[in-house]
């Protein structure tokens, strides 16, 4: 089967990409485009079941010309810095929302066999029963999370009113090796891995349902092939939850290193922002698929640390810079 995976070059997309290629699947993987012809995460990835195209979802033109000949679509294209949708919310409307639509829109002239949207827990907000089931209502506590809650209710309008055999992903605070500094896992790891003694960090607070991006990936790909699914939002989580504080414990234990964490007032959210718990329920995806988490905390971690401790991975960070 020849697939599309979109945001190919990012954290999860090129995971993503590297799996289904191990699965036997032809991979058409789209590269945000820049003159550098740069390819992000797949630079260096060479296979023979693998196209590469450079463009951008915000063009609907590009995006007629992208899904031709796939007969399904992961669609992971998105801005998904939280901090940053404060500072440029016009930017996540134009690629979170229109980026969407214009991949449904084609999805829907191409006749492709399913679509999988992905969308974020953040939708659910901070969680008012817990573990948070897919019936949670929508709490749009950043600019961020309103652009995917529109995406997600978009897609799904083309389910309704077109039959596009839309599924909505909706996995629950990823981590492993590549992610993005933005994010609290990796920019704990790179600053003590750089050296550094006084670690700075937000609201250690809240609790987290982390999940190690194998997992997701599996679970994207599970949500792919079950039949009967369409219409239907899906979470994938590990149902644990943990707070960041223990979660920063736990990798400086790991990594056995002795430091003072201090707050850095630049990574706290605005007041009535911060989502306070996330604890997601799985029993939909683990009753429809044979998906199930494989890779508990304490191993995705050590994997994780492994992978930024390598100095040519650590290199391409910038530890002392808070990345929005």
């Amino acid at each position: 089967m020849k697939v599309l995976v979109t945001g190919a070059d990012g954290f999860i997309g090129s995971h993503l990409t590297e799996m289904l290629l191990r699965e036997g699947y032809e991979v058409r993987a789209l590269c945000l485009y820049n003159s550098f012809n740069n390819w992000g995460w797949l630079e260096g990835v060479s296979h023979p079941a693998l196209e590469i195209v450079s463009g951008d979802v915000r063009d609907s033109s590009f995006c007629r010309e992208l899904v031709q000949g796939c007969e399904m679509i992961f669609h992971l294209a998105a801005l998904i810095a939280i901090p940053y949708s404060y500072i440029a919310p016009e930017s996540y409307v134009d690629t979170n929302i229109k980026g969407t639509l214009n991949i449904c829109q084609a999805a829907r002239a191409a006749g492709v066999k399913r679509l999988i949207v992905t969308s974020t827990s953040e939708v659910y907000g901070t969680a008012l029963e817990v573990p948070i089931p897919e019936t949670h209502p929508k709490q749009p506590q950043s600019p961020y999370s309103a652009t995917k809650i529109g995406a997600d209710a978009l897609a799904l309008s083309f389910h309704n009113a077109f039959e596009l055999p839309v599924v909505i992903a909706r996995p629950f605070n990823t981590y492993g090796p590549r992610q993005s500094a933005r994010a609290f896992i990796p920019t704990i790891i790179s600053q003590i891995a750089s050296g550094m003694t006084e670690i700075k960090c937000g609201d250690l607070r809240p609790t987290r349902d982390f999940n190690y991006v194998e997992d997701t990936c599996r679970g994207f790909i599970a949500l792919a092939l079950a039949p009967g699914i369409e219409g239907r939002e899906i979470n994938i989580a590990s149902g644990t939850e943990i707070s960041m504080g223990d979660t920063l414990r736990m990798i400086a234990d790991i990594m056995g290193k002795k430091v003072n964490f201090v707050t850095d007032p630049a990574r706290i959210r605005p007041e009535g922002s911060e989502v306070m718990r996330l604890c997601g329920d799985n029993r939909v995806i683990t009753s429809l698929t044979p998906w199930r988490p494989q890779v508990s905390l304490r191993q995705g971690l050590e994997k994780t640390i492994d992978w930024f401790t390598n100095p040519e991975n650590l290199s391409r960070y910038k530890p002392e810079i808070y990345n929005r």
